[in-house]
């Protein structure tokens, strides 16, 4: 959470001269509300399942560059077809997330205790991340276009 997946996604793509997608727009356009209001509303369990949905969908339609939710990960078939793929995990410590996402953000998971909460959740889903990411980029100190060009670096991707 807070990693700029979306920025960063956004850039390579441009940079590829392709498109990009995101997981998480995709569930609230298809819901018609936000992610904390599908927490709220209809719980964790049901957002896992429209994000395992969303997430089949996008990896069978879209061919750019795709963005994962930060849990998309928690399902056993998201990571399965991402096997293989030039996934790669975008990196912070907890300091620089909260600081970018904001104590107050309507992030649902970290309502209660953010700064710990967030410990949780990387301590649980950094195996997970690692054990599909082809790399890891660390987007710490470096604005969007300096992680782009470590991604197309780390892929190989540069003179793509």
């Amino acid at each position: 959470m807070g990693v700029g997946k979306t920025t960063v996604g956004q850039v390579l793509a441009e940079r590829l001269g392709t498109t990009f997608r995101d997981t998480d727009t995709d569930i609230v356009t298809a819901a018609g509300k936000e992610i904390s209001e599908i927490f709220i509303d209809e719980g964790e369990p049901h957002f896992r399942e429209l994000e395992r949905q969303a997430v089949r969908t996008a990896m069978a339609e879209h061919r750019g560059v795709l963005a994962l939710g930060g849990g998309a990960v928690l399902d056993e078939g998201t990571r399965t077809l991402l096997t293989g793929l030039p996934v790669v995990f975008l990196e912070m410590d907890v300091a620089a997330a909260v600081k970018r996402t904001g104590l107050d953000a309507p992030r649902p998971l970290l309502a209660v205790n953010p700064r710990q909460r967030w410990r949780e959740l990387m301590e649980q889903r950094r195996p997970l991340y690692t054990e599909v990411a082809r790399a890891v980029v660390s987007t710490e100190d470096r604005t969007p276009e300096d992680v782009a060009d470590a991604v197309l670096d780390v892929l190989e991707l540069k003179n793509a």
